[in-house]
């Protein structure tokens, strides 16, 4: 079973992030032959240091990776093509599908959404000029769907870092991160975002110490906006109940057990929105901004679905929390009124990810899929 992965770096690591940790479990759980074609390997190697960005070949858990280069040289197609969120495969490449003496099942992986009509379309074949028919799979959080990447041994590991302080907190240390007594643990990668002022006084003014973890991202430039000066990766700053500090650009391993430490994730796009529901810890999503307003239609209907069995109060606080937070407006009230419903949003936030985890993960949706289509 040999498979070809297809992914553009556009302007994020979302891309990335995902189609590395599908091509690594397709391997690992699959028994699947993989390459993972990249057409931005720095990309790559901020999230896996062992990836060398300037190799044409390179071989990385049991992936073949290489350089998706705009002058396509000539290989076999594999038995499954997945085009990744719609980047257009080479030319010559989908022309050596249609003459191929072997079928290949072509497969546009689409981004993830929980909106109505992605049950109707998941899995529907759309016929090319060519002969060939592309499928689209669709990851998601229901029945109809393509189910969420999830390696086999995720939630175990989760759970024994969770359970045990002691590895917590040698964890948290291997980081450089000593939070106070006490202090409540918020992760933040997000967007350029203007709402965080709002939010960082907010901590800053609470009754509970906070200690807020700020990878490397696009979101630096508002924190140091409110902070008044730049800080260096790894240093702290307290401003009143608060104390900010800056993290390096992580591994998926590692900020995979960072979200797990957290009592509260702030996190944006897909990957780290996905890996912040197997976290089990309540969270807060800044959706990737898309024109005309398009991403909204998917944060509200992903609000709808995961706030199924709220109370009525707390369905309120975390939808109005979300909104003000993907719209930029002030956060006092927001986090006022998240903060009486923390109880049943950290409780529910373990219910989900369990309810999420008895599915069928991506991986081996796609693998069956293929099954079925042989």
């Amino acid at each position: 079973m040999k498979w070809d992965i297809f992914c553009r770096v556009v302007d994020n690591y979302g891309d990335i992030g995902v189609t590395w940790r599908l091509a690594r479990q397709l391997v690992a759980e699959q028994g699947a032959e993989v390459r993972l074609w990249v057409d931005d390997l720095a990309a790559l190697a901020r999230i896996c240091p062992r990836a060398n960005a300037e190799s044409v070949c390179q071989h990385l858990d049991g992936v073949e990776v290489l350089r998706w280069d705009s002058i396509w040289q000539a290989v076999k197609p594999a038995d499954v093509v997945i085009e990744a969120f719609a980047c257009e495969l080479p030319a010559d490449y989908v022309k050596a599908m249609s003459v191929g003496a072997s079928r290949v099942l072509w497969l546009n992986l689409e981004y993830l959404s929980a909106e109505d009509w992605i049950e109707g379309c998941h899995g529907l074949p759309s016929m090319q000029g060519n002969g060939l028919q592309k499928f689209f799979f669709f990851p998601g959080f229901t029945a109809g769907t393509g189910g969420l990447l999830c390696e086999g041994d995720l939630l175990d590991a989760r759970d024994a870092l969770q359970r045990d302080i002691g590895v917590r907190e040698r964890f948290l240390e291997s980081m450089g991160i000593r939070p106070a007594t006490g202090a409540r643990l918020i992760s933040l990668f997000a967007y350029e975002n203007t709402a965080l002022h709002s939010l960082l006084d907010a901590l800053a003014n609470d009754a509970t110490p906070s200690h807020l973890l700020v990878p490397e991202g696009r979101v630096l430039g508002d924190l140091h906006g409110w902070l008044g000066h730049a800080t260096e990766v790894g240093t702290s700053v307290e401003r009143g109940a608060l104390r900010v500090q800056v993290l390096p650009f992580m591994q998926q391993d590692q900020y995979d057990a960072l979200l797990w430490c957290c009592d509260l994730n702030l996190v944006r796009g897909e990957d780290s929105f996905v890996r912040a529901q197997w976290a089990g810890r309540p969270l807060v999503w800044h959706i990737y901004p898309q024109e005309e307003g398009a991403h909204w239609d998917k944060l509200e209907a992903f609000m709808a679905l995961y706030c199924q069995g709220f109370s009525a109060e707390a369905s309120a606080a975390l939808q109005a929390l979300w909104r003000a937070w993907n719209a930029g407006k002030p956060m006092a009230d927001g986090w006022n009124a998240w903060l009486r419903c923390h109880a049943e949003l950290a409780a529910h936030a373990q219910e989900w990810a369990r309810r999420q985890a008895v599915r069928a993960d991506l991986a081996a949706a796609l693998v069956q899929f293929y099954r079925n289509w042989l």
